[in-house]
């Protein structure tokens, strides 16, 4: 196992300082070449009157669209989001601009040899011992489907700001509108309901499924985080995050203790081009329980390590990669957030819990044909590592594989079409295997 952890480490940072011999390449990436049409494709309309002299009007637009370019290189923005909005608000002045946008996202998906009872390809669902009314089954789900606000604007006492809402159809049944994220960036500064400072979406290969990698970190919450940018090379950050837990108790031997502290996350990255970085991101957690029999509150503490890297070595090629460890992090992402595994019992002491270890792994290769025709795959596994044996039939490990291609019709029209491969493994050794096909369309304004 130390083996193993210590070549994927060495893979990533191999992958890292190949991609960083000449920022050139970036300049002249397929991925960049689809960004900067999609970014072209936008319309600035002028709220208050367009400016008289021909050439500030152009530089008012201008300086929106370099704004608008940026966001495709957030730091959190990950494949799966939406795209910039087509129509962009500016006012006269060019101190604000305003965009509101969507997508409408449809998903279809077949299953066979025994399904996965959900949208989303988790190995941890794979059916041990499948029904045999439920070998095979269709699916179709608009979740994805999202609205989006965006203002941008420049303050003489503020400086830069902006501010962001999105709501998914991703609730009951895949139909109820939600919150996804709700936040305000001012200068190095971000308040409100974002992406954890514990996740680089970045990093995670693009796939058709909505559940994604089985490492996929992606934990969302309300966040206060600092993240200044030093020589345009580093980018370091600390957050103070709203927790939220998921541990095993019983309510006979073990309470769950309402959370007191928030959770402490800080990354520190060094950048050689747009979209393409090497991460080092950590996690500090406090997981409280209640011991029945004692009549005690415990306070163990967790922890994770994330390493992850995306990159262009090529002008068609981007690589992803990712690797994960820690203790006490499992609810954070992948599979292993399905159930109740930041705290478990210890079977050798009545009423006390312990923060089980967990490991996961990620790499992914994207290949452009041409900036609008891409071709992607990817392979992930997580691992449960607890401390004493646990049951025959609990999760030991998952795997994830994938193979896609993604076609932009337009700038603002996609569609794409998967092949995925899932396997479980119990602690007993047993292990069962899940197959899906699945296709998706998407239309962004």
């Amino acid at each position: 196992m130390k083996t193993r952890i210590l070549s994927l480490g060495m893979s990533v940072l191999l992958t890292a300082s190949i991609a960083s011999a000449d920022d050139v390449l970036s300049a002249n990436s397929l991925v960049d070449k689809q960004i900067q049409s999609i970014v072209e494709s936008n319309k600035v309309v002028f709220l208050d009157g367009k400016p008289s002299e021909e050439a500030q009007r152009q530089h008012d637009i201008d300086s929106v669209r370099s704004v608008v370019t940026e966001f495709y290189y957030d730091q959190f923005r990950h494949f799966q989001d939406p795209d910039a909005p087509y129509f962009l608000f500016m006012s006269k002045d060019a101190q604000l601009a305003m965009g509101i946008g969507g997508a409408v996202r449809m998903r279809a998906y077949y299953d066979w040899g025994g399904a996965i009872p959900a949208s989303g390809f988790a190995p941890y669902l794979i059916p041990m011992t499948p029904d045999p009314t439920n070998m095979r089954a269709f699916g179709t789900t608009p979740a994805g489907t999202c609205l989006f606000f965006r203002v941008i604007g420049r303050n003489k006492r503020l400086g830069h700001y902006q501010l962001y809402i999105e709501a998914n159809f991703n609730g009951y049944s895949s139909r109820d509108f939600h919150l996804k994220k709700a936040y305000a960036i001012i200068n190095d500064w971000t308040i409100g309901y974002a992406n954890s400072t514990f996740s680089d979406p970045a990093a995670v290969p693009p796939t058709v499924d909505a559940q994604g990698p089985n490492n996929k970190i992606s934990p969302t919450s309300v966040l206060v985080r600092w993240m200044p940018t030093v020589k345009n090379r580093w980018v370091f950050a600390l957050s103070a995050e709203t927790p939220s837990t998921a541990i095993d108790v019983n309510s006979v031997d073990t309470k769950k203790v309402t959370n007191w502290l928030p959770d402490w996350a800080a990354f520190v990255q060094y950048q050689w081009a747009k979209g393409q970085h090497l991460r080092l991101s950590g996690i500090v957690r406090t997981l409280s329980y209640r011991d029945m029999h004692t009549q005690k509150n415990y306070n163990p503490t967790g922890w994770g390590l994330l390493l992850s890297n995306v990159t262009h070595p090529i002008p068609q090629l981007t690589t992803y990669a990712t690797l994960s460890y820690g203790k006490g992090m499992e609810s954070l992402g992948g599979d292993l957030q399905i159930a109740n595994y930041d705290l478990i019992p210890d079977p050798e002491q009545t009423g006390h819990l312990y923060a089980p270890a967990s490991l996961g792994w990620c790499v992914g290769l994207q290949y452009n044909f041409l900036p609008n025709l891409f071709m992607s795959v990817s392979a992930s596994q997580s691992y449960l590592m607890p401390k004493y044996d646990m049951p025959a039939d609990e999760y030991k490990n998952g795997f994830f594989g994938d193979i896609n291609v993604f076609w932009n019709l337009t700038p603002r029209i996609q569609v794409a079409a998967e092949f995925d491969l899932g396997r479980r493994q119990n602690r007993s050794g047993e292990a069962k295997w899940a197959r899906r096909v699945g296709a998706m369309a998407q239309f962004s304004f």
